[in-house]
Formats: structure tokens, C-alpha cells, sequence
């Protein structure tokens, strides 16, 4: 489909939702989908939820939101869910507190986006009396003394008072006939300002309340001839088309007072004040974003005691995961027009693994450095550790991801490294270089903090070495499969005839042999297995065999992790000589440039490289080998 064919059906998609009925067929509908009444907090919880769980993670936030689950998790649970079933949580304002560039925004932004799809489907339907810009719901037509006999027939409580409006036209358009009144389906939209609400701070001597609550319409004051008239009033201050959906306040707590002491009523009671006329009621989940420092700052003054009562407070850390920090640069770089440029492998997970160092707390525990933790977060293996201590360290920091560089910082030292280079291929040295660059002029970094975060890059870029040292080593040694197959088997007919207890058959002279112990321990070597846990590394491997054979399978070394990894180390340390004349030779021979192009395209068709990369990545690595 074209995209006006797509624009066409979408318009043609939402006409067959729109309903249009009278008060009387409303209720006929609420028999049927009584969930058409709930409110608002009751609304967004369910549209999270109708998203979906991974893994006890929540499906809507884990499309965009990358490392945050446990706030996440905090966040509907102790908020959401508690705020939908009616407790007092709802009475509160949701205060998002973190630093920037930790995906308070992206929170926010996600929760309006999800409503407005959440309304154009049936779960998430919303019904409004026609013509009302606050969307009032229509239940709040029900006169007080008949609520109670209202919710013994629909199951159903009604809060709120009808609007000064809908008052108005109730009595002067339908003679009080409630029946009578229409009502609509309705859509929420920011653009459109329907069901959400957004209200950003300025300057305070020229920014009016009635951005919040509304004004009077002088032009219709000679004809309704009262200010007091509610045809007179605009109720389109942004806590009235809020109603039924969400409110966000940006940068609340930089707000005048005066804005802010609407939400004490507002929070508490459901309504607020605005012009000459009686409380308005609004049924919205008001959230709000700011940072640590303008936080503290606001508690500490004791006139916002009242508003700091009303307010649920949720933490939001960065990511402290390496893994889910390269997703977050990925997501950037594909959300930009840098994303035909091509990124080497390793180039974002370093950049990643530097950033994370700056967010971690030194442990008090002797044995755990930064670098440890920093794996252990990310689910590695790390010796002398386990996932249990992972869950400790973070009991020892509560506050840890509260501070450090933010991805914004990455993104633009990244930015800088495509410019300065001028080609289409960055790798995790380049970038590493323009973080290092950058750390003058960021302007929140100090002297002390700069000379500790030139220790997380270089410590970055020693894991990187590690990492391209394997890379290279794993190329060269698919280019001597034979040789690595031939290892392999020499291996574990040793290790068979070790286990077993007899000798071998020498396979020149016909002699027999004990078995090599030389080469079996020059290959556990190369993976840490000790003199003491050899020999139930090496029965383990004999089971392995035997277990294979009884199916009428051959053992592959390669389906084995710590095998596989111990015979490549092997043979690369036994072709160490060659990768190095190999990768370093100025004018290599025929044999030498046959090999380096065997290893080049190894290294683009499986790892991800393009020749540029790939060629600087087997310069480097060539470097390292030398030195």
C-alpha cells in the first residue's frame, strides 16, 4: 500500500469506531462493556498490561526502555496497579526523579502515545457527552441521591460532579431529561488536545494560570452578558483537557507557586478551581519529571510540605547493564541519519562498558572491583561470584545510576567521531578516542572526575584488546581448521587413555606411550583449569565421547564452549609468530596476503566487519602482538 492508501484506511478505521448515541443508549452499552467506565489510572494501568510480560518484564516499556526493568517493575506495581484497583496511591502525583538523559521523558512519552492507541481499540474505549471540551464523562449526569441506586444495578461507582457547563445545558437544552443528552465516543490526542495534557513552566511574569484552568471568553461577555456564565468561559486550560487521560507537568518543580496549588485539590479531591464558578471535577493521572538536585532542593523548603505529601516519589536510574546500554546507542543511531554509517562490532559495547564504570560505586567488599561488577550486573560469569552477589551489591548502593555520563554524551562524542574521521566506518578505538576528547568540555566534570574517567576508558579499551585479540585469534583459527581438528583429536585420545589408565600407540615408531601430559595441561591451561580439577575436566570430557558414541554421534569440539575456547587459545598461541608477520608484513608474500584475505573475509561474512573495519581491526591486533 502506498502511504495514501494507508492514510485512507486508517481515517476509514476510525470512522468505524466513532459511536454517537443519547444518554439512555449509553447505558444500554454500559450493561454490555461496563469496563467503557473506568477511570483513568485504571485506563493506563490496563493498557500496560494489555501489552504483554516477558519474563516478568513489561512488554510496552521494554520496546524503547532498555536496563530499567526493576523501576519499571516498581513503577506499575507499586503505583499503577495500586492507583487502578481505587486505593489512595491515585490521590497522588507521580513525581519521576532521576538524572538526565535516564528515560524519564521517554517514560512519559510512551504513556501518552500508548493512551492514544489504547483508546481506538475496545478494551480501551472512551465515552464523553458530545461536545464538551473537557470530555466529561457522562455518568457524572447521575444525580448524587441516585448514585447509590445506580451502583446496586450496574456494579458501578460514580465520583465527580457534572461540569458548570453540562450543568447549564443540561437544564436550558434538555429540560433536565438526562436521557436525552448526547454522548460520543471519543479519541484522546495531544495534538489534538483530548484526554492529554501537557503543561511546561516560563517565564513566571508572563505565564497566566489560565494555561492551567482555563479563561473567559471576553468576546461573548455582551452576549451572555456574565462572566459568571459558563458559555463565556474557555475550559480549555490544559488540567481540563487532561480529564479522563494523563497531565504532564515538565519541570513541576520549577513551577510558580501559584501553579502548584491547584494540584493540592486536585490530587486530593479530584477537582480544582477555576474562574467564578463551583469546583470542577477531573479525573487524570497528573506525572511529573525533575532531577535529584532540583528535588532535594524543593524538599528542603518547608512550604512544600503540602505538595510534597501529594506526591508518590519513583526513583529512575541509568542502566548500570552493558548489554542494554549498546541497545540504547543502537536505537539512537538507528533513530538518526547516522544509520548509514557502518559500526565495527564491539564499537557501542565499549563505549557502553565506559560508561556503566562511571556509574558504579566501589564495593566495600575487597574483592570486588568495578570491572567485576560491572560484568556480574550484565549476567557474566565472574570467578568467586554469583548472581545472588549481584543482588547484594546493589543492597550496598541504593542510589547507584544516579549519576555518571549520560548516552546524550556518547551519542554527541559519537556524532564527533564520524565527523573527524570523514568515512563510513567507526570503530570502538574511535569513539573511545572522542569520549576521551570530549572530557574537557563537558561542563559538569571536574578535575577529579575527569582523571577517574580517563581510568574507565583506558579500562575500556583494555577489555576492547581482550575482545579483538579473540576476534582475530578466532579468524586465523578457522583459516586452520585441519590444524584445530587435528588438536582436538590429539587431545582427547590422550585424554581417554589418561582416564582409562592404559597407553598409546606411537604413530611413527608403534611404541607405546603414557599419555601427553605436556599437551593436555597446555590446553587446560588456556581456560583455568587447575592442576587439582583437571581430572574431572578431563572424565568429563569422557563422558562427553561416550555419551555421543552411544547415539552413533562423533564428539565436535565446537559444540563444547570451554573445549572450543581452550583449542582455539591453544592454537593461537601456537600461530602467535604467524599472525604477527602476518598482520604487521608491509609487503607480505603470496602465502601471507592468501592468508590475510582468507582471515579479512572470515571476518566480514561472519563477525559483522566491513573490509574497512576489518583491515584496521587486523592492523591493530597486529600492533598488540608486537608490542
Amino acid at each position: 500500500m502506498t502511504i495514501l492508501n494507508k492514510i485512507q484506511s486508517s481515517r476509514a478505521e476510525e470512522e468505524k469506531l466513532r459511536w454517537e448515541g443519547t444518554f439512555r443508549e449509553y447505558l444500554e452499552l454500559l450493561r454490555e462493556k461496563p469496563h467503557i467506565a473506568m477511570p483513568a489510572h485504571a485506563r493506563i494501568y490496563n493498557m500496560i498490561r494489555s501489552f504483554g510480560m516477558t519474563d516478568g518484564n513489561y512488554d510496552f516499556f521494554s520496546r524503547e526502555l532498555f536496563g530499567l526493568e526493576e523501576p519499571i517493575q516498581r513503577l506499575v506495581e507499586e503505583y499503577f496497579h495500586p492507583a487502578a484497583k481505587k486505593l489512595d496511591v491515585r490521590k497522588r502525583i507521580l513525581l519521576l526523579m532521576g538524572p538526565v538523559g535516564g528515560g524519564k521523558s521517554t517514560i512519559v512519552s510512551m504513556l501518552k502515545r500508548g493512551l492514544e492507541q489504547y483508546t481506538r481499540t475496545d478494551a480501551g474505549a472512551v465515552y464523553a457527552i458530545k461536545g464538551c471540551q473537557m470530555a466529561e464523562d457522562p455518568l457524572h449526569l447521575i444525580p448524587r441521591d441516585l448514585r447509590d441506586d445506580f451502583y446496586e444495578e450496574y456494579g458501578i461507582r460514580i465520583e465527580g460532579s457534572l461540569s458548570p457547563l453540562n450543568a447549564y445545558r443540561l437544564e436550558h437544552e434538555f429540560g433536565g431529561r438526562i436521557e436525552e443528552v448526547p454522548v460520543e465516543r471519543i479519541f484522546f490526542s495531544e495534538d489534538r488536545r483530548r484526554g492529554i495534557g501537557t503543561f511546561s513552566p516560563s517565564d513566571p511574569k508572563s505565564q497566566d494560570i489560565a494555561d492551567l484552568t482555563g479563561s473567559i471568553d471576553f468576546s461573548t461577555i455582551a452576549e451572555f452578558g456574565s462572566e459568571s456564565d459558563p458559555r463565556a468561559y474557555r475550559f480549555d486550560g490544559e488540567l481540563n483537557i487532561a480529564n479522563r487521560g494523563l497531565m504532564e507537568f515538565q519541570e513541576m518543580l520549577k513551577c510558580d507557586e501559584k501553579f502548584l496549588w491547584h494540584l493540592l485539590s486536585l490530587t486530593q479531591e479530584g477537582n480544582f478551581k477555576a474562574g467564578r464558578f463551583a469546583l470542577i471535577s477531573a479525573d487524570e493521572m497528573i506525572i511529573a519529571h525533575t532531577n535529584e538536585t532540583e528535588y532535594r532542593s524543593f524538599i528542603a523548603d518547608k512550604k512544600n510540605e503540602a505538595l510534597h505529601s501529594r506526591m508518590i516519589v519513583m526513583p529512575v536510574p541509568y542502566n548500570l547493564k552493558v548489554t542494554e546500554e549498546e541497545k540504547i546507542y543502537e536505537k539512537m543511531i538507528h533513530e538518526s541519519e547516522a544509520a548509514s554509517i557502518h559500526f565495527a562490532p564491539h564499537t557501542f559495547r565499549t563505549a557502553a562498558m565506559f560508561t556503566i564504570l562511571t556509574r558504579l560505586k566501589e564495593s566495600s567488599r575487597a574483592n570486588v572491583d568495578l570491572v567485576m561488577k560491572m560484568k556480574l550486573y550484565d549476567g557474566a560469569v565472574v570467578e568467586g561470584l554469583t548472581p545472588l552477589d549481584a543482588i547484594e551489591l546493589r543492597k550496598e548502593h541504593p542510589d547507584e545510576g544516579m549519576d555518571g555520563i549520560d548516552p546524550r554524551y556518547v551519542m554527541n562524542r559519537i556524532s564527533a567521531a564520524i565527523i573527524k574521521k570523514g568515512t563510513n566506518s567507526i570503530n570502538a578505538l574511535d569513539v573511545l578516542r572522542s569520549l576521551k576528547d570530549g572530557l574537557d568540555s563537558h561542563p559538569s566534570i571536574t578535575k577529579e572526575m575527569r582523571t577517574k574517567y580517563l581510568q574507565f576508558i583506558s579500562e575500556a579499551r583494555k577489555q576492547y584488546d581482550e575482545t579483538a585479540k579473540k576476534e582475530v585469534q578466532k579468524a586465523f583459527v578457522y583459516s586452520y581448521e585441519e590444524s584445530a581438528r587435528a588438536l582436538m583429536d590429539n587431545y582427547l585420545d590422550n585424554v581417554e587413555a589418561y582416564c582409562n589408565k592404559v597407553k598409546l600407540s606411537d604413530p611413527l615408531t608403534g611404541e607405546e606411550v603414557s599419555p601427553d601430559e605436556r599437551l593436555m595441561r597446555s590446553i587446560e591451561e588456556q581456560i583455568g583449569v587447575s592442576e587439582n580439577a583437571k581430572k574431572a575436566f578431563r572424565e568429563e570430557m569422557l563422558i562427553r565421547i561416550s555419551a555421543y558414541a552411544r547415539k552413533g554421534k562423533k564428539f565436535d569440539y565446537r559444540e563444547h564452549d570451554r573445549l572450543r575456547e581452550a583449542i582455539q587459545k591453544k592454537l593461537f598461541s601456537d600461530l602467535k609468530d604467524i599472525v604477527k608477520i602476518t598482520t604487521s608484513s608491509v609487503t607480505p608474500d603470496e602465502q601471507q596476503l592468501k592468508k590475510m584475505n582468507e582471515v579479512t573475509a572470515r571476518l566480514i561474512d561472519e563477525c559483522g566487519y566491513n573490509s574497512v573495519s576489518a583491515n584496521e581491526l587486523l592492523r591493530y591486533v597486529g600492533g598488540l602482538l608486537n608490542r
